[in-house]
């Protein structure tokens, strides 16, 4: 993933999975970078060395000047962490009169100013970019949405900057195909668990890849990147909200026989943010929550409504024959 340094602190991580009770009402829900707190500007990722050694960290706004922090050994997730959980630590951060002072790796330190210190080391603030952003579509690619209808669709249509926002059904059917698309979480610093700016993605409207604000966590099968209740992803590549980021993901549509038993289970491998998060996995079931059972049929492409904003953009197909 591209970097550029910018700006840039910590409640242990059960208090993000620990779940909301549905339609809790929110201090702040914000899909829009300019509406947004002081607590905004501290989130996000560091990078830099620890002791010598090359570290990142992840810092996750929990509302009301508190944080969440996860140190990774090795680089930040995409970029030097080897994936193992060993090499993780766990900290926090609270805002007191007036600085971010902060818990990590045994040490006292402070985030403000774009940077994270402890002790001796400093951390910069940097904002990644998927390698995969912005991706034009090939020769013979359905555009399925480029910002200037929603005419692909039947749902709730656009908003007023033209993103296509979640709750939506493509009006063409699909069976074995190659998508890209980019997608917006919304900033919802106090909410927890799947209340966290939550939709997701449905091949043939029947199996997820989970869309939800993960991150900072450790990556679960109803995480974002998770195939929903059947694979977690093997690295959590979730960026922070109000970033966009991109899935590539290549579908293969399960078979049936002429009685329309099932002969061989769907496929599908996953890029998040440029990164192979799944490869070749089977698919032996349909989501609980897809609006399609699992049959030989094509099936719409869905953008689920889980009742949080989120955005998409820039989505366009290949059919794979």
């Amino acid at each position: 993933m591209k970097t550029t340094l910018l700006l840039a602190a910590l409640l242990p991580l059960a208090s993000i999975h620990a779940a909301d009770p549905p339609g809790k009402p929110y201090k702040l829900v914000s899909i829009d970078p300019a509406k947004v707190d002081a607590d905004y500007a501290i989130q996000g990722e560091y990078s830099g060395t620890l002791e010598g050694k090359k570290v990142g960290v992840q810092v996750v706004a929990l509302g009301g000047g508190k944080f969440d922090a996860a140190l990774y050994r090795g680089g930040l997730p995409g970029d030097g962490w080897s994936g193992d959980k060993t090499q993780m630590d766990r900290g926090n951060a609270v805002t007191a009169d007036g600085r971010v002072q902060l818990t990590l790796n045994a040490q006292l330190g402070t985030l403000g100013g774009g940077k994270l210190t402890l002790g001796s080391d400093t951390l910069e603030h940097v904002v990644r970019t998927s390698p995969t952003m912005g991706a034009k579509p090939p020769e013979g690619a359905i555009v399925l949405f480029d910002g200037t209808s929603a005419d692909a669709w039947d749902g709730s249509g656009m908003s007023a900057d033209k993103l296509l926002k979640e709750g939506q059904n493509s009006k063409q059917k699909f069976q074995s195909y190659s998508i890209h698309l980019e997608f917006l979480l919304a900033y919802k610093p106090d909410a927890r668990g799947q209340e966290r700016g939550n939709s997701g993605f449905y091949s043939q409207s029947r199996y997820e890849v989970q869309v939800l604000d993960s991150f900072g966590l450790e990556g679960r099968d109803n995480e974002c990147g998770g195939i929903y209740s059947i694979k977690a992803p093997d690295l959590n590549m979730c960026l922070p909200p109000l970033q966009w980021q991109t899935y590539d993901i290549d579908f293969t549509a399960a078979q049936f026989d002429a009685e329309g038993k099932k002969k061989a289970h769907a496929k599908i491998t996953v890029k998040h943010n440029g990164v192979l998060i799944h490869k070749d996995v089977e698919l032996p079931k349909a989501t609980t929550a897809a609006p399609l059972p699992e049959g030989p049929e094509p099936g719409p492409l869905h953008l689920q409504n889980h009742g949080n904003p989120v955005r998409y953009r820039n989505i366009w197909i290949v059919e794979n024959k």
